[in-house]
């Protein structure tokens, strides 16, 4: 399985952000036109929060608020959990399964090179399985000597 610093260096590690005093609309203006799930919160080049579709559905629509006047800083979840680039994919999904998350900002040598969605993850777990059903059935016929 390879390591989620590799998934990053395969996908691109374009990091999206948002300052904590935006408003949330501007974050999902933003969401919508990078097509990514979440957008890290940064103040002063530092990561203060993550701030997620889901959060905007259940932290405003869903409590009568309107994005365009509610902060960012008021909705992100400001409890980021992150893993590092050596970790792998299976570690990652069992992570985003455990604390119930779809984005995990990943982080090399303590600093932030990329985000991974449960999406990536998947991808990844798939293109694994399928070269490892592919080496094994050309193990089975003989191929490849």
């Amino acid at each position: 399985m390879i390591s989620v610093h590799e998934m990053i260096r395969k996908k691109g590690g374009e990091v999206w952000s948002v300052a904590s005093g935006a408003f949330v609309i501007e974050a999902l203006k933003m969401m919508a036109d990078k097509n990514t799930g979440a957008v890290m919160v940064m103040d002063e080049g530092r990561v203060v929060g993550i701030l997620s579709e889901r959060d905007c559905v259940r932290r405003v629509e869903l409590l009568g608020r309107v994005a365009r006047e509610t902060r960012v800083k008021e909705i992100m979840t400001a409890r980021v959990i992150y893993v590092e680039g050596s970790q792998s994919v299976d570690e990652c999904v069992a992570i985003m399964i455990d604390k119930n998350i779809r984005h995990l900002p990943v982080y090399d040598e303590g600093k932030l090179v990329g985000l991974i969605s449960s999406r990536d993850a998947l991808r990844e777990l798939v293109d694994y399985q399928k070269f490892m059903i592919s080496e094994l059935e050309r193990y089975i016929t003989g191929g490849g000597r």
